[in-house]
């Protein structure tokens, strides 16, 4: 009997070098994966949509592959964002307690006044996401649901994004006919399919490395403290081996799959490797650990010392005692953790998809992190009974999708 849309969570991760649909359902013992599909893609730059009908046909792939697999009909999707033009600050708000007794509605007040900054016309607000409340003082209040007190205070970090760049994914998506039930950044989705509790408690930089992008959230005391974008990510490597190697772009993608090594001290220095020419040429043998000691090896340091960078500029370097998680394709290369660990100075783990079942082996990979998280992040809504809620308090997505309703 074919499922029901209505039955389904639906991730949606479009990337800079490929789009990703993950298909969920509510198992008995939790998150089902029941269908997976991907197309490359060729309309994004450095995250950010640059080419609607290219995006739109990638889409449009994905979705039929992963409704094909699943034998259901996708129509509903939950959808990630990143990019470089992501800000994420830090704000609070007070208000006082009617009653004495803290109700949804003071939640509600004081959350609505602490995203009250101040935007430009071309930025909305993505999350608002609550790091900690205070109650006449008393710090280090998770849920104040129901507790006593006369004023209510909450810490929260406001993540902003620009509104073309949302506008455009929600515009691909509609004409795709599927309805974007929220947008949601990537690192948060990542987060939620490979970060532990006990990590996000101690204190962890989550670190996605994409194709076009490496996204940074620093998780302190099981809530998140900041969010960064850097604007570097594989795609720049698989540049650096094609006019390094002077090889096709395409070929370079194949030669950082199949040969790539993030510390070169792992490759033997005599092993060769066959690099294909451009214009018809015949093709040339290389050293394999000259191409991971002058090419890839320098890009990835960079990229960790970006990350390294941000983390201090953050001011989070002695809280992370959970040390660092990586994930994203990029990271699938042997030798990623071993270089974290030397430019980072913490412990770091490669981070995968966990808490699924169904097609767990399909999505057992950095490169599902995303996708796999945005059903974790829709279970979690559905579960909660949150599913439309942005949409009544005049979330990002719901204001885009209505100032794009008059031209679909």
């Amino acid at each position: 009997m074919p499922r029901k849309s209505s039955d389904i969570i639906v991730g949606l991760d479009i990337g800079t070098t490929k789009v990703a649909a993950v298909v969920g359902e509510l198992g008995p013992d939790g998150l089902d994966v029941i269908g997976i599909g991907t197309h490359p893609s060729r309309g994004l730059k450095k995250g950010v949509i640059v080419n609607i009908d290219s995006t739109v046909a990638s889409i449009k792939q994905a979705i039929l592959e992963a409704e094909s697999m699943s034998g259901c009909e996708i129509s509903q999707v939950y959808v990630g964002i990143a990019g470089g033009h992501i800000k994420g600050v830090n704000s609070t708000g007070t208000v006082a307690v009617k009653d004495k007794e803290v109700r949804p509605t003071d939640i509600a007040k004081v959350l609505e006044l602490a995203r009250a900054i101040a935007l430009p016309v071309d930025r909305h607000i993505v999350h608002v996401l609550p790091q900690e409340y205070k109650i006449d003082g008393q710090d280090g209040v998770r849920e104040p649901m129901g507790m006593c007190g006369v004023r209510l205070e909450a810490r929260v970090h406001i993540v902003t994004a620009a509104a073309a760049a949302a506008q455009n994914i929600i515009k691909c998506c509609t004409r795709c006919d599927l309805e974007v039930l929220d947008i949601v950044l990537e690192p948060l989705a990542s987060g939620e399919a490979v970060l532990e509790e006990d990590e996000k408690g101690l204190g962890v930089a989550l670190v996605d490395i994409g194709g076009g992008t490496t996204d940074i959230a620093i998780f302190t005391e099981g809530a998140v403290a900041h969010t960064s974008v850097i604007p570097i990510g594989g795609h720049q490597l698989t540049s650096d081996i094609a006019f390094g190697l002077r090889t096709p772009p395409h070929e370079a993608e194949k030669i950082k799959i199949r040969a790539g090594c993030a510390l070169a001290s792992m490759v033997p220095e005599d092993e060769a490797l066959e690099v294909p020419s451009v214009g018809g040429r015949a093709p040339r043998i290389l050293s394999r650990h000259a191409l991971c000691r002058d090419i890839i090896q320098p890009r990835i340091e960079e990229i960790f010392s970006f990350v390294k960078a941000e983390i201090a500029r953050l001011g989070c370097e002695d809280m992370l005692a959970s040390g660092a998680v990586i994930t994203g394709g990029a990271t699938q290369m042997p030798g990623m953790t071993e270089l974290g660990e030397e430019i980072l100075g913490l412990p770091v783990r490669r981070g995968m998809p966990k808490g699924v079942g169904g097609l767990v082996e399909a999505v057992r990979s950095p490169t599902f992190s995303t996708a796999v998280g945005l059903v974790h992040y829709g279970l979690a809504r559905v579960a909660v009974g949150e599913a439309g809620e942005q949409a009544k308090r005049g979330g990002l997505f719901s204001r885009v999708r209505r100032s794009l309703s008059n031209v679909f």
